[in-house]
């Protein structure tokens, strides 16, 4: 629970009239501000200043303090070890007396005038007065400290005074966002990072290079600022193009990456320095996953830890799933037990390119010489590797050998890739056709999914593989009996979940 300031009796008022013909520049002169820094120490002790006064004064620093209202304290700037205690400054605000009893139909009358801070209360207590509480409002909405008619006539209404007085009011650390946080801290004019991927408690972050300096400030400021996060890890290589995971630092907090996630109502666990998991793909799972309808089949050739391929096993569709990275199988095992559908995954560690030979294909070898033209199963290969996938279409040529199935039954696939080109879903399609070794125009559909970095664009390919790619035609010399039957090619090993 975070701590909220307390206001107690050194307030001090400033009171000024309401009207905006209170000219902008008045104010008081140093004396009078040193006065009521020092009456602040005094319970009860205030300043009551008149329109019809005649001091008049420079800016102040409490006057510019109001248009920085939302920055720290400017000595924070540098600062590579966070002392919450430095970011502590008054600023100038301005406050409503209201009579407690009505302070809360006050607060919805005036929502958007009421300050707005982290940590902050909006009503204090009046020292002055027990029966009556003090409203903080947003100084950015009440210029010159005056009320505007609309404000004035919801005063009126409630029978309240319409008497703004100036309130010295102290902003902490708690009271500051962490965006704010770190622009007060990070050199001027440089780049500030305060977004992050969440993956269950980890707060994962791409820092750049002017900003590793401050790398641990930064961690503890997001753990400080977004309840439920008590990790935050930098990424400190590239994605390893193998086994999907990357080196990184613990920033701040605890050191354990083991987490939890929900991802579409389904839930995964998964060690996050081991294995590839990435937030910002939740829409593309679900989008693939719609498209399945029960009794499908999907073949899933790079799964990771299962979100695709758990979803469509409770979607009853018939999942094979397969990943290389031996820790991304042993928690796609784990998942499946977790969610209940060990029994309707079949899971492999194997290399990509060996699946789709292996498993893909004899599956394939059984089902489609099956199909029958009004049965409506579909079969979907979904490679969801985009630094490389668009490099394993290569594999359907001439995966099966035999007469085609009906067009209606061809597979379909779903590929992954990145692409920095102008046209990525021109790029996309022309590398897929390379690999291929066809012409797709007409026959399939680019999605982008989302964009990974400056003019670099992840997208996915869709396509039936044409029946001329995906058989091989047996020659007329073979024999009469292979001719009507399909390759299965190598025998492959199948793992079994364990019971």
């Amino acid at each position: 629970m975070r701590t909220l300031w307390r206001f107690g009796y050194s307030a001090r008022l400033l009171k000024t009239n309401h009207f905006r013909t209170a000219a902008s520049n008045t104010s008081f002169p140093a004396v009078w501000i040193l006065l009521a820094q020092y009456s602040g120490r005094i319970p009860g002790c205030f300043v009551v200043v008149k329109k019809n006064r005649f001091f008049t004064m420079p800016e102040t620093v409490e006057d510019k303090a109001n248009l920085e209202l939302y920055s720290p304290h400017p000595e924070v700037r540098g600062m590579t070890l966070l002392n919450r205690e430095a970011f502590k400054r008054t600023v100038v605000v301005p406050v409503l007396k209201v009579k407690k009893e009505i302070v809360n139909t006050l607060l919805k009358s005036l929502k958007h005038t009421v300050l707005q801070r982290p940590g902050l209360k909006r009503v204090i207590e009046d020292p002055e007065d027990e029966d009556s509480r003090l409203v903080i409002l947003d100084p950015h909405k009440i210029p010159e400290f005056s009320l505007g008619e609309s404000e004035q006539e919801v005063l009126k209404q409630l029978n309240v005074h319409p008497e703004v007085s100036k309130y010295n009011l102290e902003l902490t650390y708690e009271n500051f966002k962490s965006e704010e946080i770190l622009r007060a801290v990070l050199p001027a004019g440089q780049e500030v990072t305060s977004g992050f991927s969440r993956v269950g408690h980890i707060a994962h972050l791409n820092l750049r290079d002017h900003q590793l300096p401050y790398r641990y400030l930064i961690g503890q400021v997001i753990i400080d600022k977004n309840p439920g996060i008590t990790c935050v890890v930098n990424k400190t290589s590239i994605i390893d193009s193998t086994y999907r995971n990357f080196q990184m630092e613990v920033l701040a907090g605890e050191s354990s990456l083991v987490t939890k996630v929900k991802e579409n109502n389904i839930a995964y666990e998964l060690d996050f320095s081991k294995v590839y998991w990435n937030p910002r793909l939740s829409t593309e799972h679900g989008r693939i996953v719609e498209l399945l309808k029960p009794g499908d089949v999907l073949f899933d050739v790079f799964a990771g830890i299962g979100p695709f391929a758990i979803p469509a096993a409770k979607k009853k569709c018939h999942v094979f799933a397969n990943d290389l990275n031996p820790e991304s199988y042993s928690w796609l095992l784990h998942n499946c037990k977790l969610n209940k559908v060990d029994n309707k995954i079949k899971a492999f560690n194997m290399d990509g390119r060996d699946f789709l030979l292996g498993p893909v294909r004899e599956e394939l070898s059984k089902e489609l010489p099956l199909l029958k033209e009004e049965q409506k199963t579909s079969f979907h290969i979904v490679m969801n590797l985009p630094a490389l996938a668009i490099e394993f279409l290569d594999v359907f040529r001439h995966l099966l050998v035999g007469e085609p199935c009906s067009t209606a039954g061809l597979p379909t696939v779903h590929c992954y890739g990145f692409s920095k080109h102008d046209d990525p879903a021109k790029d996309i399609q022309e590398r897929a056709e390379a690999s291929l070794g066809t012409s797709l125009d007409g026959r399939c559909s680019t999605y982008l999914v989302r964009n990974v970095a400056p003019n670099k664009e992840m997208l996915c390919i869709s396509f039936q593989i044409p029946a001329d790619v995906l058989y091989k035609r047996p020659c007329p010399d073979e024999a009469k009996p292979a001719s009507k039957r399909l390759c299965t090619g190598k025998d492959f090993s199948e793992e079994k979940l364990p019971s």
